[in-house]
């Protein structure tokens, strides 16, 4: 809570939130929106971000190097305890999401149905989000950031507001403040000099968060991709799925079993000999350029492990993974809502709109209802992880609501378009399609 000011006092300490609301309220502002609004568009060039087969991607030109040598990691300290049950972001928070919802509205949602036939993201989307200053939320000030103290609660607000505009170019846009995020939260202090960096500049690279694998009814906790150690330090090998912009990711952090004795978390660059990527175009998701990330025997140094003697972290990675997806399944959901309020009202049938239909009138409500618990629930988890209470069971149940009844309000979304739901003129049948990886993926994004 900022303290009383008085006449000759020292401006208080501005706090996570304030302080990213200045950096995304200073690049939102009119000369930059008029700036994106005047800039020729782009020609018909598009980049590669998948290619059928096995793809090198050592190429990459980005070394990562140690800027500056610390004793001692930076953290964020955990968010001041509130007294009152009271989820209700505060002001500087909703125009936080305020911001990043007009800008998913302006950027997201006019790109979004070419990006999901392509398979890609406009690289021009990409730089507009970095000078949106995403990765900086979670970044202490020490680091080049704006962060002053968790802010889960803020991420998750982001996420919500960019699936609003649309799912798959949200996951691509936020993937690299997952790897950010985890540097931040359980990185060492040469890990995070030689990696953090890139994520304050104006190139962030990307990057991505890899714990998903290739198989049925794929458990976190019983990791198929493995890692032992060498003199030098880790060799590791395995197929990660579901990889965000993985033939353009720079840098990965992955999961994988550590000498039978459980999961653990290593970086690992794009160029490390052994590492190749295969394009994976799924269901949904289909703009975030999915694909395969192939590790075989890939030699890693002792310093690519991450937290390692630090508690249940590979756990801790897991929950605040599954409540980013529930902030995605919210903000998708809106969606959904916003859209079939003004259609089932508009379409007529029989001399009357279809919503003075019950049958059309009960199922809306029921998704506003349903959209209202996982809301409640999404951000309950958040606000304790980021107070540094337990929240084990709130993430849990923010997943199962968020994996079953995000899918179910797909589903009726389509349903009440009835054959426009089907068609790809209306966005429904994506958000559909986007919704049903909410209760299968793991990793990818982090609050």
């Amino acid at each position: 809570m900022a303290g009383k000011e008085g006449v000759g006092a020292k401006p208080p300490r501005r706090d996570a939130m304030g302080t990213a609301l200045a950096v995304l309220n200073r690049l939102a502002s009119t000369e930059v929106l008029d700036r994106f609004g005047l800039r020729k568009p782009m020609q018909n060039t598009v980049y590669q971000a998948t290619k059928t087969g096995f793809t090198a991607i050592g190429a990459a030109s980005r070394t990562f190097v140690a800027a500056q040598k610390s004793g001692k990691p930076k953290r964020l300290p955990s968010a001041s305890a509130k007294g009152l049950f009271d989820l209700t972001p505060t002001e500087e928070q909703q125009m936080i999401r305020d911001t990043v919802a007009e800008f998913a509205a302006e950027r997201l949602r006019p790109v979004a149905a070419d990006a999901d036939a392509k398979c890609e993201t406009p690289q021009e989307l990409l730089t507009q989000t970095a000078e949106l200053g995403v990765t900086l939320v979670g970044v202490p000030e020490d680091l080049g950031g704006v962060g002053s103290e968790r802010s889960a609660v803020t991420n998750v607000l982001i996420a919500e507001a960019m699936a609003h505009g649309d799912m798959g170019l949200a996951v691509a846009c936020l993937a690299p403040s997952a790897v950010s995020n985890a540097l931040v939260l359980w990185g060492d202090a040469d890990q995070q000099a030689t990696y953090l960096p890139a994520f304050v500049g104006d190139n962030v690279p990307a990057a991505a968060l890899a714990i998903q694998e290739p198989r049925a009814l794929f458990d976190p906790f019983a990791l198929q991709t493995k890692a032992h150690r060498t003199p030098g330090g880790f060799t590791i090998t395995g197929v990660k799925s579901l990889v965000p912009r993985a033939a353009q990711a720079e840098l990965f952090i992955v999961a994988a079993d550590l000498d039978g004795r459980g999961p653990a978390l290593f970086l690992v660059e794009s160029g490390n000999k052994g590492v190749s990527v295969e394009s994976e175009p799924a269901m949904g998701l289909r703009a975030a350029s999915l694909g395969k990330l192939h590790l075989d025997q890939v030699s890693l140094p002792a310093t690519a492990l991450i937290a390692e003697g630090k508690g249940d972290v590979y756990a801790e990675c897991v929950r605040l993974a599954r409540i980013g997806w529930c902030a995605l399944a919210v903000g998708t959901s809106q969606a959904v809502l916003d859209y079939v309020i003004p259609y089932v009202n508009d379409r007529v049938a029989f001399g009357e709109p279809i919503s003075h239909r019950q049958g059309v009138a009960f199922k809306v409500a029921d998704i506003g209802i349903e959209l209202e618990s996982m809301r409640l629930l999404t951000y309950r988890a958040a606000s304790r992880a980021e107070q540094g209470k337990t929240y084990a069971r709130e993430a849990a149940l923010a997943r199962k609501l968020c994996s079953d009844k995000g899918m179910m309000i797909g589903n009726d979304g389509v349903q009440l378009l009835g054959g426009h739901g089907f068609v790809k003129e209306h966005p429904v049948e994506r958000w559909y399609r986007d919704l049903r990886v909410i209760g299968l993926a793991e990793g990818v994004v982090l609050v």
